[in-house]
């Protein structure tokens, strides 16, 4: 590590220890298991709803073992809500690797680490330096905006030899003495700092520990950093989905496939436009059917525009569809996509 590095890591260090955040719950344990539960549930999550979503779930989940002997739809059922449900699966996929491969303890380096579903090259660092000290360098989107304004770098990160280049400097600028005490306080320090005041729209240059070396706030516009040009092109996808409900109140639910919007959630039965729907019910509840208003859903990459329509069906009107009923205090504790959550606690 060269000077100019040095210096970056202690005012980094410095900074969190004075400023930083302290009282998250994961950050008072070196338990791989709770600080890998964290990292998984904060990536492109707000800490504000992983905070209500933590303890929940390491009360019924407490370590690795019981989420490896858990069934997948209760651990669907329990991040329900939380979004980007491919994190679950791989949660309870890594679960069962970590007993399988590793008899339960959790690989010690970042290299190993990485080699388990759903943790990356950045994850797989955060919980080696944060749980054994290991000199590795983290790289989520929060630090990616510190370094390229903090060093002026104007390169498109979409490239990935810009990209490379950049994790080439995260790795010079790691503390290279008391590495136990160090690594933890500076990894938690980038991450504090990108997410509180290197903001991305509004950045609090003015309290920021790197101000007076920072190239983009010298320059005036710390939004131009990071440079990334290619983005992935949003789609627009219309779901007509059936509320059906039979003279008992319950709901008619399905599981989504393994693969495509929702995997393996369960949902409201999905048509190909509404005259299919329509057609789908029963004579008796055609006249009846009720088109609730459409809305819209955005996810990172797509926009759902959705259309809920309400049937009262006789429970036998659905004998050899593929689904089952769920009653009032059944279908909660499902996996359920957060808009039929939200609508099916509107509904019902």
């Amino acid at each position: 590590m060269n000077r100019a590095g040095g210096e970056f890591a202690a005012r980094i260090i410095a900074w969190q220890q004075r400023h930083g955040r302290h009282d998250l719950p994961w950050q008072r344990t070196r338990d791989p298991y709770r600080v890998w539960l964290s990292e998984i549930m904060l990536q492109q999550t707000q800490v504000a709803s992983v905070l209500a979503y933590y303890p929940r779930f390491l009360a019924r989940f407490p370590d690795v073992t019981s989420l490896a002997e858990a069934e997948e739809d209760e651990v669907l059922g329990l991040w329900s809500g939380l979004g980007y449900y491919s994190r679950a699966r791989n949660l309870h996929r890594c679960a069962r690797e970590v007993m399988a491969r590793f008899g339960g303890a959790f690989p010690r380096t970042a290299a190993e680490l990485v080699t388990l579903p759903g943790i990356g090259r950045s994850t797989a660092a955060a919980i080696a330096a944060f749980c054994f000290g290991e000199r590795a360098a983290i790289l989520d989107g929060n630090v990616k905006r510190v370094l390229t304004r903090r060093f002026g770098i104007a390169d498109d990160l979409s490239e990935a030899r810009h990209e490379r280049a950049l994790w080439q400097r995260a790795e010079g600028l790691l503390p290279t003495t008391d590495l136990a005490r160090q690594m933890p306080i500076y990894t938690q320090g980038l991450m504090d700092l990108g997410a509180g005041i290197c903001s991305q729209r509004r950045p609090a240059c003015a309290i920021c520990p790197l101000v007076d070396v920072c190239v983009a706030a010298r320059g005036g516009e710390p939004q131009r950093y990071p440079v990334k040009t290619r983005r992935p092109a949003r789609r627009q996808l219309t779901l007509w989905l059936l509320h059906a409900r039979d003279e008992r109140g319950r709901v008619w639910l399905v599981q989504r496939p393994g693969t495509g919007i929702w995997a393996r959630l369960f949902c409201l039965p999905l048509h190909e436009g509404e005259a299919a729907l329509r057609v789908s019910l029963p004579a008796a509840a055609q006249a009846s059917a009720v088109a609730w208003p459409a809305f819209r859903h955005v996810l990172t990459h797509r926009d759902l525009d959705i259309h809920i329509v309400s049937a009262r069906v006789q429970a036998a009107d659905m004998s050899g569809a593929v689904g089952r009923w769920f009653a009032a205090d059944e279908w909660p504790a499902l996996g359920l996509p957060a808009p039929i959550r939200a609508f099916l606690q509107q509904a019902c």
